[in-house]
């Protein structure tokens, strides 16, 4: 059988609730032993100030005749005596040397008188105050408080004692207060636990609710749901866990959006391509497409399976970027030819669209150290961005200038250029601009980013600027080689940090 499972609420309320019950218990245990004994102790110090007061009248009124006790003035004495034991409420017993009981006024009428207290007791009595809890020899059948103490008169210049004075009081009288005292701590104790249990419960149940509202969130997590959140309404502890998992939530769901638009943005990238080969072929081989035909629908198929590559090859690279496994192969080239192999790449399209090439003859040769291939793609990427978004008869311009401690390199394009809205985030991934043109029909977003990623594995980085209706310029820059022998920083670390940081979903174009 499965046991129920505890919650933090019925946990915290528990300890706390015991952690009271147990103080309670510990200061009434303290209170009652130290009421015990301030009472014990008022109780001897009154029994025997009242015995020693008792025993200086007997003196004043008694005289040694021998062994035995004379007394004159009896009426007065006895008078004293009774009123000190009405007002006491406790038994005075006067014995001589030998224990027996002379004289015994008592609140409760019995007679003691004849009776003997015990030679050990006396022989205590007789010398120096004596107090005791308990039966005074047998005197009592129940436990008394007794304080005694010697009757002092003078003889033959000396003093003797003629015999001693007890005064005693039931315990039972003190014990009874000790109960109301209990008595009313418990009373008061049960009131204090029961304003505490809803003192207690109310905040263990405000402390837990942050608590329960993120696992019911999380639970919506699990099921695909990103929208709930969970109010934050403290500074403490748990405000800032509140803060922290809303702050997981939104990341959540800018990731879980990305991913969706991902899995969108392939689905209709795989789909368009892959139905465009797929008709062609099979109009190919169904006769459909006539031989005189078929050189030039095979052209298209193959311009599709090119597409295909690119899409596969940026895919390839965005993983590499994510896993950190990107690594730079080194070396050092003339970036010039660079710019110019992949100039020659777009020819065609540079002549279809009677695009002006600007800034080439002004191009001395630069040496960059760096991995070749990826920085051949940051110039195809920038360069097919470029070409795209050139107007029929625009420029392209290029610049390129080596700096004592970088070098810098610049496309600028004639065209529409991009809104100060939009050029914040040309470089997130699968951001694509001129959404409701669609003229970037065979763009995913990846490009720019992946020119980021890579510049800044090289230790570079890039900007963007533009005139809307005129023109739009990137900008890119790569460490100078002496610089980098100079210095050697990690930039592939740097790059790791800052793409964390940012958590972009970056894509590319105008």
């Amino acid at each position: 059988m499965k046991s129920k499972k505890k919650t933090i609420f019925s946990r915290y309320l528990a300890v706390s609730l015991t952690a009271v019950l147990v103080g309670f218990t510990l200061l009434g245990v303290m209170l009652v032993f130290f009421v015990m004994q301030f009472s014990h102790s008022e109780k001897q110090s009154l029994l025997v100030e009242n015995a020693h007061s008792v025993a200086d009248t007997i003196s004043s009124f008694s005289v040694l005749d021998g062994n035995k006790i004379a007394i004159y003035d009896y009426v007065r004495w006895q008078s004293i005596i009774s009123t000190v034991s009405t007002s006491l409420d406790a038994d005075i017993l006067i014995t001589d040397t030998s224990g027996n009981i002379i004289i015994a006024s008592n609140s409760g009428g019995e007679n003691y008188a004849g009776a003997k207290i015990d030679d050990e007791i006396m022989t205590v009595a007789l010398n120096r105050d004596y107090f005791e809890n308990g039966k005074l020899g047998g005197i009592y059948d129940e436990t008394y408080f007794t304080a005694g103490t010697p009757i002092i008169v003078s003889k033959d210049n000396g003093q003797v004692a003629i015999g001693a004075v007890f005064i005693s009081t039931p315990s039972a009288s003190m014990y009874y207060f000790a109960e109301e005292i209990v008595r009313i701590f418990i009373m008061a104790a049960i009131t204090t636990f029961a304003v505490m249990f809803c003192v207690v419960g109310f905040f263990t149940y405000s402390m837990v609710k942050p608590l329960r509202q993120m696992s019911e969130a999380a639970k919506k997590f699990g099921a695909g749901d990103f929208s709930s959140r969970v109010p934050v309404t403290s500074s403490d502890e748990i405000g800032q866990l509140a803060c922290e998992f809303n702050n997981m939530a939104d990341s959540l769901a800018l990731s879980e959006g990305t991913r969706r638009s991902f899995v969108a943005n392939v689905s209709h990238e795989l789909k368009t391509p892959m139905t465009t080969i797929g008709g062609f072929v099979d109009g190919i081989l169904d006769g459909t497409i006539p031989p005189e035909r078929q050189s030039y629908y095979l052209n298209i198929v193959s311009g599709e399976v090119k597409r295909l590559s690119r899409l596969v090859q940026s895919m390839l690279a965005l993983s590499r970027i994510d896993s950190g496994t990107m690594k730079l192969n080194k070396q050092k080239f003339n970036f010039t030819e660079v710019i110019i192999e992949t100039l020659l790449t777009f020819e065609q399209k540079i002549d279809a669209k009677h695009i002006n090439i600007l800034g080439l003859e002004d191009i001395n040769e630069i040496n960059v150290d760096g991995d070749k291939d990826l920085l051949h793609q940051v110039v195809y990427n920038l360069m097919e961005n470029a070409v795209k978004f050139t107007n029929d008869g625009g420029y392209i311009k290029i610049s390129a200038k080596a700096l004592p401690e970088r070098t810098e390199i610049s496309i600028e394009n004639s065209g529409e250029g991009i809104n100060s809205e939009e050029i914040t985030h040309i470089f997130e991934r699968f951001y694509k601009t001129d959404k409701s043109r669609s003229i970037d029909k065979n763009g995913m977003g990846l490009g720019l980013y992946i020119v980021k990623t890579i510049l800044r594995l090289h230790g570079g980085d890039i900007t963007a600027s533009s005139e809307l209706g005129k023109n739009c310029r990137f900008t890119f820059w790569l460490p100078a080689e002496k610089a980098k022998k100079a210095d050697k920083p990690d930039h592939s670390q740097k790059l790791l940090k800052d793409n964390n940081a940012q958590e972009p979903t970056e894509g590319e174009t105008q």
